[in-house]
């Protein structure tokens, strides 16, 4: 049973999501042979002020 954990900033828009579980799902099972009904994918999503690269935070680029 995997489970997938994609962590992005916010701003996706539902079909953007809804497309990611999709392939993201495809990928999994083709790669480990999991049937997709066993296939979880949570997709935890971030505020750009939470989150930064190279001492600076997304928000204030």
């Amino acid at each position: 049973m995997p489970i997938v954990t994609v962590q992005m900033l916010e701003g996706r828009s539902d079909d953007q999501k809804r497309d990611l579980v999709e392939q993201v799902t495809e990928a999994v099972s083709n790669t480990t042979k999991a049937p997709k009904e066993k296939i979880s994918v949570v997709i935890e999503e971030m505020s750009p002020a939470n989150y930064g690269v190279a001492g600076k935070r997304a928000s204030d680029q």
